[in-house]
């Protein structure tokens, strides 16, 4: 999928500037476990979203041949299934936990484990290559709520570049210790209120996959919703998440130093390398916006160079890229919500005579994402500028950025075309 990034100017300077597509990349199809054997039918195709993720970082790698206790069992058991010869090359057992109201997801701890010379029977997950290695996850679901919610599983891996989702194989470790068996259609996916559900998952990456992956030095795990109704897609808690796994030392300080820039798509996709340029937080400025009072939080310049990646999408920026990332927050005191995706704004440069439109496609927001009526979030707006201009013209004058008008998620203005204006203070 492409889509496209601008760079608008007036008076002065008038050149539009087009970047394909900020997605994923490639399409999203499953490949099937295992030859010869029938892949688990799948659920309902799932958005992808963010939400703020409670996360301490890996402190360091651990490598060995046979793993810690969380994963020795079941290294054993791949490696004498699929005949296969295994050597684990990272752990990780600092827990990260999202969030969803009552309910939450904690990545308990990972192995990344080589698997080299397996039986061919086992192939076709690993992209039919005979070498290649495996992500295996500890999961734990917990629900604090006081009623019964439904949760399933479907904990793709995904990676800058990745050309489809990874998913768990039910052949490589014990079916009766997968989360997905635990929490799966035979059981309607059920949590109980107050009930807590620990399992694992298997993600099988093939030798060219894991060499990117590793290349990268992260990948990311997307977390799915629960429902307070069975099969009622639309009754969900809370909003989806991801846990950022890195794979080697490297990934470890790359997720270390990515902690510190806003969670931007850039930040959260690895798109490339961040370096900041100038912050400042803790401004706290708030204007009205019909019935939303918006704080103008913090705003982050990096100067922002993409990985091999994601080169192409901004190859027409030929002096460099600066990244413009401002923070909001948005109170909610209108009787309708905010759609976060249908947001944007305006940033005039180079003292009023230039200006630049936000870059929704740099953001991670979905459609489902909202501020409810009567509640309080938080809104990212990033904008791209040209690193020559930006340092040459425009950093020591004044930037201003123009929000509004609130609208919901089906792009409707529920302000009356309301805006406000908000001086970036120095």
């Amino acid at each position: 999928m492409k889509k496209s990034l601008f760079l608008m100017s007036s008076l002065i300077l008038s050149t539009s500037i087009i970047l394909s597509g900020c997605g994923k990349g490639g399409d999203e199809s499953k490949k099937d476990d295992e030859p010869k054997k029938t892949q688990e039918e799948k659920g309902q195709d799932k958005d992808k979203d963010k939400d703020k993720v409670q996360k301490e970082e890996p402190k360091k790698d651990q490598e060995s041949t046979k793993g810690s206790a969380d994963f020795a069992s079941l290294i054993s058991y791949m490696e004498k299934e699929t005949q296969g010869k295994t050597k684990v090359l990272f752990e990780n057992n600092e827990p990260q936990v999202h969030k969803m109201e009552n309910v939450s997801i904690s990545l308990d701890s990972y192995s990344v484990v080589e698997l080299k010379d397996f039986h061919t029977d086992f192939n076709i997950p690993f992209g039919e290559e005979n070498n290649g290695g495996v992500i295996l996850a500890k999961y734990t679901v917990k629900n604090d709520m006081d009623k019964d919610v439904y949760y399933m599983p479907s904990l793709d891996v995904t990676f800058t570049g990745a050309s489809k989702y990874y998913t768990n194989d039910k052949y490589l470790i014990p079916e009766e210790d997968q989360l997905p068996t635990k929490l799966s259609h035979q059981t309607d996916y059920l949590l109980k209120a107050g009930e807590e559900v620990t399992g694992y998952i298997a993600y099988p990456f093939g030798e060219t996959d894991l060499a990117k992956i590793n290349a990268l030095g992260t990948v990311t795990v997307m977390v799915p919703v629960p429902l307070t109704e069975k099969e009622k897609y639309d009754a969900t808690i809370g909003s989806e998440g991801r846990f950022n796994l890195a794979l080697n030392t490297g990934g470890s300080k790359k997720v270390s130093s990515n902690s510190s820039f806003y969670q931007d798509k850039v930040t959260l996709d690895n798109m490339g390398e961040k370096k900041m340029s100038k912050e400042k937080s803790d401004i706290n400025e708030s204007k009205k916006i019909g019935d939303v009072n918006a704080i103008l939080e913090g705003y982050q310049f990096t100067q922002f160079t993409p990985n091999e990646v994601e080169a192409p999408r901004f190859s027409n920026f030929t002096n460099g890229v600066t990244l413009l990332t401002v923070k909001f927050k948005l109170e909610n005191k209108a009787t309708s919500e905010i759609g976060l995706s249908s947001m944007s704004s305006k940033l005039t440069v180079n003292d009023g005579m230039q200006y630049l439109l936000s870059e929704g496609m740099l953001l991670n927001y979905q459609y489902n994402d909202v501020i409810k009526a009567g509640e309080t979030g938080e809104l990212l707006q990033v904008f791209v500028l040209d690193k020559e201009q930006y340092e040459k013209i425009w950093k020591d004058k004044a930037f201003e950025i123009e929000l509004g008008p609130i609208r919901n998620k089906g792009a409707e203005d529920t302000s009356k075309g309301k805006k406000e204006t908000f001086t970036l203070p120095k």
